[in-house]
């Protein structure tokens, strides 16, 4: 746009000054060498404007080249459309010499954008979630020269209330939390802790008002203390693994022996939306799963696909790792 704007501002004053010419000089060309000497400015001008748009083109074209190709490799769509946002957004805060943050991310835009921002060398880029092994985070981004230090992007609350004899889930305090009217990406993690509550991550500009307002989780009164994020009491997941023998590596095979549940009822539950890969909904049971991957059903909890091996017979060697 400013290219632009500033190929139109030189274009008008060549122009306004071919003018100037014209008229200074009047006195000297006859009418016909006037016309032709304009002809011959507003010519050149033509050619200058239309060298300068040409440029502006390409320039765009090569911006757009260098988009696409850093975005290679990213499979899910809505992936690749916010992590394309977080890129435009480094490039901005990296030229005006700003810090910008994202809000918090999923998982798995979390970890494309740091995989595509660690490639641009005028680029850095600081991934927060309170806690080591967080897994929202918000990223911070700015030139190297400007982000020298972790900014101040995130705060930590603990709601407390007598939660022996009504016991919450993380559902349970997620839904109080987004009741009071604020939305998902503002809030970072959520830490049980058991019959004493929770503790969670937001944006630091919510904590007065999380603390004023969230007054119940489910029929259980809370208050809300802001505590630093050194206080925060977190576990590593419990975790229980085996090994499976299946014929394929399908996520209908492997999350019905890793969750203890029929392929059917499986499938009814991709059908309903409830089966999640690496946190994005899943919408066929034939999709293939690979080492790393995360699948999440609701109500059931996450397993983690470990190591495969392929067997004498052609089939496959699955370790799985079920979060307890």
């Amino acid at each position: 746009m400013a290219v632009t704007a500033s190929s139109f501002g030189t274009t008008w004053c060549l122009r306004r000054a071919a003018q100037a010419f014209a008229i200074s000089h009047s006195h000297i060309l006859r009418n016909n060498v006037k016309l032709s000497l304009q002809r011959n400015f507003c010519s050149h001008l033509l050619s200058v404007s239309t060298s300068l748009a040409s440029g502006v083109s390409q320039t765009v074209q090569a911006l757009k080249g260098e988009v696409d190709l850093l975005l290679k490799g990213v499979g899910e769509r809505s992936v690749t459309k916010e992590v394309k946002h977080i890129l435009e957004m480094a490039r901005r805060a990296s030229l005006k010499r700003e810090i910008l943050h994202t809000d918090f991310l999923t998982p798995p835009v979390l970890k494309e954008s740091m995989q595509v921002l660690e490639k641009l060398a005028d680029v850095k880029a600081i991934a927060q979630g309170g806690y080591p092994q967080a897994e929202r985070c918000r990223i911070s981004v700015g030139h190297p020269e400007e982000l020298t230090s972790d900014p101040d992007i995130i705060s930590a609350l603990s709601i407390t209330g007598n939660f022996q004899f009504e016991p919450c889930s993380h559902g349970d305090f997620l839904g109080s939390i987004l009741g009071t009217g604020i939305v998902r990406e503002k809030l970072g993690d959520i830490i049980l802790q058991g019959e004493q509550g929770a503790q969670i991550i937001v944006v630091p500009e919510l904590v007065e008002f999380l603390m004023s307002t969230l007054v119940k989780v489910r029929n259980v009164p809370v208050s809300c203390t802001k505590i630093p994020l050194i206080s925060l009491d977190y576990e590593p997941p419990r975790t229980k693994s085996f090994k499976t023998i299946e014929a394929s590596l399908r996520v209908d095979a492997l999350a019905s022996a890793g969750f203890k549940v029929s392929r059917s009822k499986l499938v009814d539950m991709i059908s309903n939306g409830d089966v999640r890969i690496n946190w994005i909904p899943v919408t066929t049971k034939g999709t293939t799963l690979k080492s790393g991957d995360i699948v999440s059903i609701s109500g059931k909890g996450r397993l983690k696909i470990g190591e495969i091996n392929s067997t004498k017979k052609g089939k496959f060697a699955v370790e799985l790792i079920r979060y307890l």
